[in-house]
């Protein structure tokens, strides 16, 4: 299976600097918009989505997302063919994908979880099977360093309970914007696919990689 991840486009999908390669899954890790409540960036985004060739199209929110935080995005992605994630599960073709869009509390952001109890909880629903796990935060240490205090800025409640998935293949994640890149620990493929760099220009390219 063929993978194309993105993330962090933030209502910048038709200004690109490179088109996105052609895969049977398009997977896309949050951040649609820039902090909006304008159903307008999602009609835009569903729109963008909707042409491209991939044949599974798979959603999860960002921090940015405060749309989605306030609506069911379910129902904002309502008969637009791309699967919705929120803390749930989707098989295709033999592969378990499960999504989730909460991360350590970021400021004043959506899907902000302050306690570390809650955090430990939502990671917890991760399905022992899951093969592509999508999330918008990193796990901590793992492209996740941030620019200017070169801090680990990942989530290492989220780092522990990868340790207890055995099929994981893939994990997938965004939101921090200059740790964009891939590492292969363990032969699991972790995928930061942040298309807007730190000064949010568009100008990295979508990441593919086969399962």
């Amino acid at each position: 299976m063929r993978i194309v991840a993105i993330s962090d486009t933030h209502n910048q999908l038709s200004t690109m600097k490179y088109p996105i390669p052609d895969g049977d899954v398009i997977v896309f890790t949050g951040d649609i918009s820039g902090n909006s409540l304008e159903e307008l960036n999602v009609k835009h985004f569903t729109e963008f989505l909707i042409r491209l060739p991939h044949k599974h199209k798979i959603c999860i929110a960002g921090n940015h997302d405060f749309l989605f935080e306030k609506k069911d995005g379910h129902e904002l992605l309502k008969e637009s063919g791309i699967y919705y994630l929120q803390d749930e599960s989707i098989v295709i073709d033999g592969v378990k994908f499960y999504g989730t869009p909460y991360q350590p509390f970021f400021y004043n952001w959506a899907f902000n979880i302050k306690e570390d109890e809650d955090l430990m909880y939502k990671w917890s629903l991760i399905p022992d099977d899951v093969d592509v796990l999508l999330t918008h935060c990193p796990p901590f240490g793992i492209l996740d360093k941030t620019k200017y205090s070169k801090e680990n800025a990942g989530c290492k409640h989220l780092l522990a309970r990868l340790k207890f998935l055995p099929k994981l293949k893939a994990h997938c994640f965004g939101h921090i914007h200059e740790a964009y890149g891939t590492e292969i620990i363990d032969d699991v493929t972790f995928v930061n696919s942040c298309i807007c760099n730190l000064d949010y220009k568009p100008v990295n390219a979508p990441i593919v990689f086969d399962i």
